[in-house]
């Protein structure tokens, strides 16, 4: 019998694919969170020519964008497993190195890889901000970190949102790398469950589908926080 849409309902595959695009959600968010803190603190550095952390930062984002993300992966997970796994099995969470530090390994290396990509939206975002605005508020004896809350960040968070967007969709599609390491998202599932059944045809295009549905339904929210900024701003 020919191995179709309803054999991967009836065989659980659904529910295992649903599973692991929670994951690739999760994984997204989280290294979105971490690389646009890291994009911000960076984006300010470089903004701000402070040295010698300018340099830093300039290495930082150099190697990053330089290097591709699948070895940035490796080079993280296959320096640091073997560390993590003694002190995890020393203290008795043998079953949690194994579980969750793939996760957190794709976390800290999709976080890094978003790091450099927002720390340029961000930089540039800030040197957009008209300079008068800054020292009209500077003039008015407004304190330095009143300025940055009511001035600096909110016109920065306006500008910054479409760069963020293309990090955001970005994000989403470096998380497939991830089941390089063991962890089962999306696409580490898809690659189970076609090696299984042998039918990787339409493993992967519900994959592709289920990557779609998140990037379409991300897109819509980004646009309506734009909006609302867009709105806030005119007030």
């Amino acid at each position: 019998m020919e191995f179709g849409l309803w054999q991967v309902w009836e065989g659980g595959w659904i529910g295992a694919i649903l599973r692991g695009g929670s994951i690739t959600i999760a994984v997204a968010i989280a290294s979105m969170l971490g690389g646009f803190v890291i994009g911000t603190i960076c984006g300010m550095i470089k903004w701000g020519r402070v040295r010698p952390l300018n340099y830093l930062v300039d290495g930082y984002t150099a190697l990053v964008r330089g290097v591709p993300e699948l070895l940035i992966i490796y080079l993280l997970f296959f320096s640091s497993v073997e560390f993590v796994t003694r002190v995890a099995t020393a203290f008795g969470y043998a079953g949690l190195a194994e579980s969750g530090y793939a996760f957190v390994i794709a976390v800290i290396a999709i976080g890094a890889i978003s790091g450099a990509y927002s720390t340029e939206v961000v930089r540039g975002a800030l040197a957009a901000i008209p300079q008068g605005h800054i020292e009209a508020a500077r003039a008015l004896g407004i304190p330095s970190l009143r300025i940055f809350r009511r001035i600096i960040a909110p016109q920065m968070l306006r500008i910054a949102i479409p760069g963020m967007n293309n990090v955001w969709q970005v994000t989403i599609k470096d998380t497939a790398l991830v089941s390089v390491v063991g962890l089962q998202e999306l696409m580490r599932t898809a690659f189970i469950g076609s090696n299984t059944t042998r039918n990787p045809f339409i493993f992967y295009l519900i994959a592709a589908v289920v990557y779609l549905v998140i990037t379409l339904v991300s897109q819509a929210g980004i646009d309506w926080a734009e909006r609302l900024l867009r709105l806030r701003s005119r007030k």
